[in-house]
C-alpha cells in the first residue's frame, strides 16, 4: 500500500531505570545523588536509541512515559526532536500511562528489571524493598508481567524489552514475540557485567527497528478475574495494606485482592504500595 494511505503508527515507551545501561546499585537510580546524575545520561541513551529504532522501522509517533521513582529522570534535551515525553507522577496507569487512549499500536518496556524476591540486578516490584514477593493468579510477577496484562486489555502488544539478561528471560514468559536486549548480565543484586553505552545504544536501536514490524493493535484481552497476592518484610505493612478496600490478609505478612480487570488490579496495586510506603519507619522498616 502507498505510504500516503497507511495508518500512522504510534509507539509508547515505558521507561524504567533499574534496567538501564551501567546501573547496578541503589545510588545509581536514587534522584539527587551524583551517581544518579551520571546514570541519567545512560538511561536517556537507552530510551533515545529505542525511539530512533522505532523511527527507523517506520513509526510515525513515539511517546515516552517516564516510569521510574520521581518520574523526572530522563534528559529531555538529549532526546530526538520527534519524540514527546510524559514526565511526572500521579498518573492513572502509572508505568503504562497513555496506553488507554486507543491510539497506541505497541509498547516497549525499556530499562525494566526482574521482580521482588527473584534474582536480578536491583530486583523489586514497585517498592525498592518492603515487598518480598508478588503473585498474579499464583504466578510470581514482575512489573513487566503486571503491565503486560494491563496493556493487553487495550489490545496493545509488548514488542521490545530491555534490561539485564534475567529480565529478558522473564519477558519470554509474558511477551514471547517481543525483541529483547540485555544491556548487562546479572552477577548479584548489586553487580553486573555491563556493556558500554555505545554498544547498548546500537543493540537497542537495531532491535527496536525490527520490533516496529510487530506493532498493530490486537483484540483486547479480557483475562480476569485477577488475584494479586503481596508478601512484605514486616507484619505491620501487611496490616497497613488492608486499609485499601477489597484487600485482606492471606497469610503471614501477606495480603491479597481480586479484580475483574487489570485496569482495576494495577490501580489497587498502586494504592496498596502507596499506603505501605507511608507505613515504613526509618531503620526498622
Amino acid at each position: 500500500m502507498n505510504d500516503a494511505y497507511r495508518d500512522a503508527v504510534k509507539i509508547l515507551i515505558s521507561a524504567d531505570m533499574e534496567g538501564a545501561t551501567g546501573v547496578t546499585w541503589p545510588a545509581d537510580v536514587l534522584p539527587g545523588t551524583p551517581q544518579w546524575e551520571r546514570c541519567r545520561a545512560m538511561f536517556t541513551s537507552d530510551v533515545n536509541a529505542a525511539a530512533l529504532g522505532f523511527y527507523d522501522g517506520g513509526a510515525d509517533d513515539v511517546l515516552i512515559n517516564e516510569a521510574h521513582w520521581s518520574m523526572r529522570n530522563l534528559l529531555l534535551e538529549r532526546l530526538d526532536d520527534r519524540v514527546e515525553m510524559l514526565t511526572g507522577k500521579h498518573k492513572s496507569l502509572s508505568m503504562v500511562e497513555g496506553v488507554q487512549h486507543g491510539d497506541v499500536d505497541a509498547i516497549a518496556f525499556v530499562g525494566y528489571h526482574t521482580g521482588a524476591g527473584t534474582e536480578g540486578v536491583l530486583a523489586h516490584t514497585y517498592l525498592a524493598n518492603s515487598i518480598t514477593g508478588v503473585w498474579l493468579n499464583g504466578m510470581r510477577a514482575s512489573e513487566g508481567l503486571l503491565n503486560a496484562h494491563v496493556v493487553a486489555e487495550y489490545g496493545v502488544p509488548v514488542v521490545l524489552v530491555t534490561g539485564d539478561d534475567l529480565t529478558c528471560v522473564d519477558a519470554d514468559g509474558y511477551a514471547p514475540e517481543a525483541r529483547k536486549v540485555a544491556v548487562k548480565d546479572y552477577v548479584s543484586r548489586y553487580a553486573a557485567v555491563c556493556r558500554t553505552p555505545g554498544r547498548t545504544a546500537s543493540d537497542i536501536r537495531a532491535a527496536a527497528k525490527e520490533a516496529t514490524a510487530l506493532a498493530g493493535r490486537d483484540e483486547p484481552v479480557r483475562g480476569g478475574p485477577f488475584t494479586v497476592e503481596l508478601e512484605f518484610d514486616a507484619e505491620h505493612l501487611a496490616a497497613a495494606a488492608t486499609v485499601v478496600p477489597g484487600v485482606a490478609g492471606s497469610g503471614e505478612r501477606r495480603v491479597a485482592y481480586t479484580s475483574e480487570t487489570m485496569f482495576e488490579g494495577i490501580r489497587t496495586f498502586k494504592a496498596v504500595t502507596t499506603i505501605v510506603s507511608a507505613a515504613v519507619e526509618e531503620q526498622y522498616g
